[in-house]
């Protein structure tokens, strides 16, 4: 019997995360501009970033067995609201004088321990609201409101600053919480809510959890391969900040990074009303291919140019790989168990960026040092080098046969 679809209610709970996201970029952009320009070092800005990453990694396995042991509604208008009180503390700081390094990292910090509430809920909530038929669709939706925090924030945080300073950014970020937590209470007011089981231990869940993600060898070997990937492309994301504020603006990084994710809108919105319909593993192989190779373009030379097409190229091969991640994953895990497999996925997959945002900021710095370049050029050489093992690890996960067989059992699901 065919299940009954909500995608209204999805339509309403993505526009949420949308306002979220684009404040969440606010924050992040203006934040990143802020210490490099009182540290002039790409590992400061690192740091920044990985406070704000680590505690939503950590915290994912917890939160992803929270989702399907309470209401995941509830879950994440408790984290979106709570998460600002991190946003708050740096701006009494600013307000006070200049924020510090470590009152920066320590609101970032706080703001991500509750922020890590939201992911696995929300992707379980999709799941709840979609039919099969649906999720490849959602998911360039999806992928359209990730790319909302470097397509639409950036410019709009360079301009925000040419006329006010940081502080504004923080407020605009802090008011978008309300309508955030007010679209999810209607999207949670016209779905049941989810008894607690009382009766299931945490260790428990998490053993259900891994149980679900290593059922097939294939959705193990591609958690371990994306944590390999997610490394390389961290860097390219943690590093272009102060790769471009070594030679430019704030104005011009923003303009910059727009129009490098108008990459990822173009090719979101091509998911949106297509979606992949089949070679999953192969487009997965073939996007990140081409990822790679458009890092060691990326990092060439100090042309605002050249950086802006081959970083429109690496931002539009992102969701055509995120949205084969996410199927094939997806579909091949049991529905009962959503929300615990995706904590768990967030915890493995990710780990990768731990790893970049802890050590290519200083790398970048080093190297920049010692070849006598500057910052700039040292992130640029980190990004090539990084591009260039990122492309040469897609090329090795063409050969992995148990990947492919997550399509094929797909196929044998739905005709059945």
């Amino acid at each position: 019997m065919k299940r009954k679809t909500n995608y209204s209610k999805f339509l309403l709970l993505w526009s949420g995360e949308l306002v979220s996201a684009i404040g969440g970029g606010l924050t992040s952009f203006g934040l990143g501009v802020y210490v490099f320009q009182k540290t002039g070092s790409a590992g400061s800005m690192a740091l920044v970033t990985l406070l704000a990453f680590l505690p939503k990694l950590l915290l994912s396995v917890p939160a992803g067995i929270a989702a399907d042991r309470y209401d995941r509604r509830l879950l994440m208008i408790i984290g979106d609201g709570l998460s600002a009180l991190g946003l708050v503390y740096i701006l009494v700081c600013m307000l006070m004088g200049e924020a510090a390094l470590y009152q920066i990292c320590i609101g970032v910090f706080v703001s991500s321990v509750f922020s890590s509430l939201l992911e696995p809920s929300y992707r379980a909530t999709v799941t709840d609201l979609l039919t099969r038929e649906e999720f490849s669709k959602a998911s360039g939706m999806v992928s359209v409101a990730g790319s909302a925090r470097y397509l639409v924030s950036p410019v709009a945080a360079g301009l925000l600053l040419a006329v006010s300073d940081v502080k504004l950014l923080l407020l605009i970020d802090i008011g978008t919480f309300f309508f955030t937590a007010a679209c999810t209470a209607i999207v949670r007011a016209g779905l049941p809510s989810q008894t607690p089981e009382d009766n299931v231990t945490l260790l428990d869940s998490f053993r259900e959890g891994w149980s679900a993600i290593t059922k097939k060898r294939g959705v193990l070997i591609l958690i371990v391969v994306s944590s390999i990937m997610t490394c390389f492309m961290g860097a390219m994301q943690v590093l272009s900040e102060p790769m471009i504020l070594h030679f430019a603006n704030s104005s011009v990084l923003g303009a910059a990074e727009t129009i490098c994710a108008c990459g990822m809108l173009v090719s979101s919105v091509i998911l949106g009303i297509w979606g992949v319909k089949k070679h999953f593993a192969r487009v997965l192989s073939a996007s990140l291919i081409l990822a790679g190779l458009a890092m060691v373009g990326f990092g060439l030379k100090e042309n605002i140019y050249t950086i802006c097409c081959f970083g429109f190229l690496f931002f539009f091969t992102l969701p055509f790989a995120n949205n084969c991640l996410d199927y094939l994953i997806r579909t091949n895990i049991d529905a009962d168990a959503q929300g615990r497999a995706w904590g768990l996925i967030g915890l493995l997959s990710q780990f990768g960026y731990v790893v970049a945002y802890g050590c290519m900021g200083w790398v970048a710095d080093r190297v920049g040092s010692v070849r006598q370049v500057g910052v700039g050029r040292g992130a640029a050489y980190v990004v090539m080098v990084s591009g260039a093992l990122l492309a040469m690890v897609a090329v090795a996960l063409i050969f992995f046969k148990d990947v492919r067989d997550l399509e094929q059992n797909e196929k044998t699901i739905d005709r059945q």
